[in-house]
């Protein structure tokens, strides 16, 4: 989960700073384990490039094999510090972080082999901007992974949720978000959409990226 971005610059308010802590005690809790399911289930192979984007305060890290080569990159200072000090205290030689605005990433077309988002792309001011840009960098077969709050197909519980949108956005991520409108004109064919269990408000999305490129 990253700080929320505006218009193609970065944003590291004192709000952010002062979040870093309670979102190290509480946020582990709620996410941590869905994050490592999932990771786990890629079972990524040796040399696999991974991006993830909006990698925060490193809550994925552990998750990630030492075998591939990651790449994490996120816009809050003050997160990405806390990140830094964890891979220097694991000693991960394999993991490289660079601050870096999601939705302008400074990475070549078709660099990575696997990008993956967890809890970001609610906080960026353009989402469909940043899945394009995830979608750029990674190659043709390569997969895009999210793990996200997106807008319910149940209007009951989308109404309820969409109710707490103005507290949310002040806080810094909306709700109302919807997967088929960041995929939509995305050269992506989604292969799995799911919640880890049925009381989840996330969402897990994995699809294959430019999959007519790579079938050719």
């Amino acid at each position: 989960m990253t700080a929320i971005q505006t218009k193609h610059q970065p944003h590291d308010s004192p709000f952010y700073r002062h979040l870093v802590p309670a979102y190290q005690i509480i946020w582990p809790a709620m996410a941590k384990r869905r994050m490592s399911a999932v990771i786990s289930s890629l079972k990524l192979k040796p040399q696999t490039r991974v991006l993830e984007v909006g990698v925060g305060t490193g809550l994925s890290l552990h998750s990630y094999p030492s075998h591939i080569d990651l790449q994490g990159i996120d816009l809050s200072d003050s997160m990405l510090a806390e990140a830094h000090d964890l891979v220097r205290k694991e000693g991960w030689d394999h993991i490289n972080l660079t601050a870096m605005d999601a939705e302008n990433l400074n990475f070549d077309d078709d660099s990575f082999d696997v990008v993956t988002s967890f809890h970001t792309i609610s906080v960026v001011s353009d989402p469909q901007r940043m899945m394009s840009e995830m979608v750029r960098v990674c190659r043709p077969g390569g997969m895009v992974l999210m793990i996200n709050h997106f807008r319910s197909n149940n209007a009951l519980i989308a109404g309820v949720v969409d109710r707490a949108g103005a507290v949310t956005r002040r806080l810094g991520w909306r709700t109302d978000l919807e997967l088929d409108e960041v995929l939509r004109e995305q050269p992506l064919r989604l292969e799995q959409r799911y919640k880890t269990n049925p009381f989840s408000l996330f969402t897990v999305a994995k699809a294959t990226c430019q999959p007519d490129l790579a079938e050719a």
